[in-house]
């Protein structure tokens, strides 16, 4: 069988690439390998554990469920593009004030899934956060810091600052 190859454009966190990729490629290979964001993580390589989540055209998406040449013409956002060392996203600065992370693998994935559910819900409370973060696995903290973080950001986002 023949490797199938695909030219695909994508914007990834507001930048334009083009590249060729073979069909089977998953997005979650393409974004760490090609285009060298290793902030999106792979565990469980089934969807399951969340860590590999980013937004795809407004949406969290489990990048190792689905294939690069699908974000063909999409708009992708990973951790990498939520904030910056200098200005940190309300979501990322509520996580280090409570010292919501320990080993950090999830992290990412959590943080993308809070954005997506943020954007879509600005009035968040306790239960639909609780909710949004029903599908990411952390296996260090528990999520009450978690929880509390976001209950922060939500409360940050609402108030516009």
């Amino acid at each position: 069988m023949a490797d199938e190859s695909h030219d695909i454009t994508v914007e990834v966190n507001g930048a334009s690439y083009r590249a060729t990729v073979e069909a089977r490629m998953l997005l979650s290979d393409f974004l760490r390998h090609e285009l060298k964001l290793a902030g999106t993580h792979v565990g469980c390589e089934h969807g399951v554990c969340g860590a590999c989540t980013v937004i795809v055209d407004g949406s969290p998406v489990r990048s190792c469920l689905m294939l690069a040449v699908q974000a063909n013409d999409a708009a992708v956002e990973t951790v990498e593009g939520l904030g910056s060392a200098s200005e940190l996203h309300p979501l990322q600065t509520a996580f280090r004030k409570h010292h919501a992370l320990q080993c950090g693998f999830c992290t990412p994935g959590i943080l993308m899934t809070l954005e997506a559910y943020l954007r879509q819900h600005p009035d968040a409370d306790e239960m639909g956060l609780k909710a949004a973060i029903s599908g990411n696995i952390c296996r260090c903290t528990g999520y009450e810091t978690i929880l509390d973080a976001a209950m922060e950001a939500a409360g940050v986002v609402r108030e516009g600052v």
